[in-house]
């Protein structure tokens, strides 16, 4: 059985890959190494999973936005399932480059759709996210909730993709499975988010930029949690029984919350990373940045009671983990990275 792991160079896409390497099965990785934030760690990554994995670990460079591209290089592959993690990231992003997010999260995702149709996989897994619920005041943020006003062009395409996803499996009873994650971090993690961002500057001694004055909140969710539920997930696909399914379907689609379902104000966030690199932060407080929402909190009751899936990681655990990580693999020499 192969399974397929879209952005495998990236921070969950590694994880879930490595996960599934090392129970045995065999991943075949793809990526195109967008310029994003740093291509070094994203190579670095793929080196990771080639030196401890082999060749049960296959890649292929290639942009699955672009679908000619895409059938072009798995021409011989034989696909059994796909999780599909690869996407243009960031809220803020999408307002300086807004063609990005309609060529990976939107053409691209419809790409993997026709794959996943052609190829009749057994389960589809896909990334969608907690940016869906926009400007909410009532928490935590349910399934059930509506998520018709998105802030940000990023959060509306990721709506998009699960509205896509239920047009695929009702028109082809393709089992699929979109996951909202909730604000991800750890080892080999992205330098765009805070965790990273706070890190590197507390150990440099250079300003944070904190937004909203520092009055956000936000559900911050370790990799080890969120890889746990995304293989859960995939074990355990949807089933084609006419039954309502999480997210209201009634096709084999589903929708579930991934998150630590623990909210963290975050200066508490900030105050874990200055003990766990024994500094202090200097702070640079900033108003409220267009398209950030103020408050996350994800409702995983659905995901628990289906799956078995329960975080057990608080901050004061993750967060040591992630410094620990930054500080003997990449602070000193991104050569050091393997």
């Amino acid at each position: 059985m192969t399974t397929l792991v879209t952005g495998a160079a990236g921070f969950i896409g590694m994880h879930v890959a490595a996960a599934l390497l090392s129970r045995g099965e065999r991943v075949l990785g793809i990526d195109n190494f967008t310029p994003y934030y740093s291509i070094d760690l994203k190579q670095a990554r793929i080196r990771h999973l080639q030196a401890r994995h082999g060749a049960d670990f296959g890649f292929l460079e290639v942009d699955f936005g672009d679908a000619g591209a895409l059938e072009q290089a798995l021409a011989d592959e034989t696909v059994d399932r796909i999780v599909h993690l690869g996407a243009q990231p960031g809220v803020r992003y999408s307002l300086e480059n807004p063609t990005a997010y309609v060529h990976s999260n939107v053409a691209g995702h419809l790409n993997i759709l026709e794959l996943a149709r052609h190829s009749r996989v057994a389960h589809l897994v896909y990334a969608s996210s907690s940016s869906v619920y926009g400007m909410r005041d009532d928490t935590p943020f349910r399934i059930e909730d509506r998520v018709d006003r998105p802030i940000s062009l990023y959060a509306a395409t990721k709506r998009a993709d699960e509205l896509m996803s239920e047009t695929y499996a009702h028109l082809f009873r393709i089992p699929q499975t979109g996951l909202r994650f909730f604000t991800v971090y750890g080892p080999w993690g992205r330098p765009d988010m805070a965790v990273w961002k706070f890190t590197e500057a507390v150990l440099r001694g250079r300003p944070i930029d904190v937004y909203n004055h520092g009055d956000m909140l936000r559900d911050f969710t370790f990799i080890d949690d969120i890889v746990n539920g995304v293989v859960l997930t995939l074990d355990q696909p949807p089933l084609d029984d006419g039954q309502e399914k999480p997210g209201g379907f009634i096709t084999p689609h589903r929708l579930y919350n991934i998150g630590n379902n623990r909210p963290e104000q975050l200066m508490d966030l900030i105050h874990a990373i200055e003990q766990a690199c024994g500094r202090q932060a200097v702070l640079n407080l900033l108003p409220m940045q267009p398209g950030d929402v103020y408050q996350t909190f994800a409702d995983i009751d659905a995901i628990n009671h289906d799956l078995g899936f329960a975080p057990t990681t608080p901050i004061d655990v993750g967060i040591p983990a992630f410094v620990d990580w930054y500080m003997s693999k990449w602070a000193n020499a991104e050569t050091k990275l393997l």
